[in-house]
């Protein structure tokens, strides 16, 4: 990769706080090199009070073509859009971007179909099923959103915030009628489990779902990412469930990410 590093080298960011747990940099920097295209994605870590001033100068930075955006950036990230996605329009949130030829941002949500193709990759069929989502933050709301594109029966939400819990339930309830709000997060009685909240980022994090209500007729995805077996991934496996992980669903988007970065999807 180091190779073709010059000052030719497109470069792209990718953008949180904390950022040390993202695993998109190598990775969508070997997408580039394998799509022929001499660029590198970079880290960089920006606290919230200064997120502002960065978009501001980002936009002024003549070699960057794009971002990928992670937490708690995604909905600012929309409004930094120029234009966006159908999905990332309905949902107010954006984790990449890419230059228009006019050099404004355009901007799309992918996290949702990372999380259902990692699902899918083990052999579980979404149609049919009733999915209890726990978190309704940027990675949520897109995974809301393809969990009901993606055929499920039922789509409960559940997050502590039960403003921002029901703010995503009305949006999705424009497009899909079943929808519903959680008052609590018990896994009872639904046969998929995604966490979309930061719950086991942090050591003595409490667990999102409360694991005596797990069986192995489940199957639990996660978004954290480190660590690489998230605990309730761990508790999802001792209750014999099927898993997908953060890292699982980070490398099922990985192409698409890519492929949209460089303006080819």
């Amino acid at each position: 990769m180091l190779e073709q590093l010059s000052g030719d080298t497109r470069l792209y960011f990718t953008v949180g706080f904390p950022i040390a747990q993202v695993k998109s940099p190598g990775g969508i920097t070997r997408g580039f090199e394998a799509r022929g295209a001499n660029a590198v994605l970079v880290p960089i870590e920006v606290p919230a009070d200064s997120i502002e001033g960065f978009f501001e100068l980002a936009s002024g930075i003549g070699n960057l073509d794009g971002m990928v955006v992670t937490v708690p950036y995604k909905f600012r990230a929309r409004a930094a859009c120029a234009t966006v996605s159908a999905r990332a329009e309905l949902l107010g949130a954006a984790n990449v971007l890419r230059r228009n030829p006019d050099g404004g941002w355009h901007g799309d949500m992918t996290d949702g179909v990372g999380f259902c193709n990692a699902v899918r990759a083990k052999d579980v069929d979404l149609a049919g099923r009733r999915a209890l989502l726990v978190g309704a933050g940027g990675a949520g709301s897109a995974i809301g959103l393809s969990l009901l594109d993606g055929g499920v029966a039922e789509l409960a939400v559940f997050d502590l915030d039960t403003d921002r819990r029901d703010a995503l339930v009305a949006k999705l309830a424009g497009r899909h009628r079943n929808v519903t709000a959680a008052p609590h997060a018990d896994p009872a009685g639904y046969a998929l489990i995604a966490n979309a909240s930061p719950a086991g980022m942090r050591p003595g994090d409490p667990l999102p779902v409360d694991p005596s209500g797990l069986t192995p007729a489940m199957h639990v995805g996660d978004v954290v990412t480190a660590p690489a077996v998230p605990p309730l991934i761990v508790a999802a496996r001792a209750a014999g469930c099927s898993t997908n992980t953060g890292t699982e669903m980070y490398e099922a988007q990985v192409d698409v990410i890519t492929d949209f970065l460089l303006g080819r999807a």
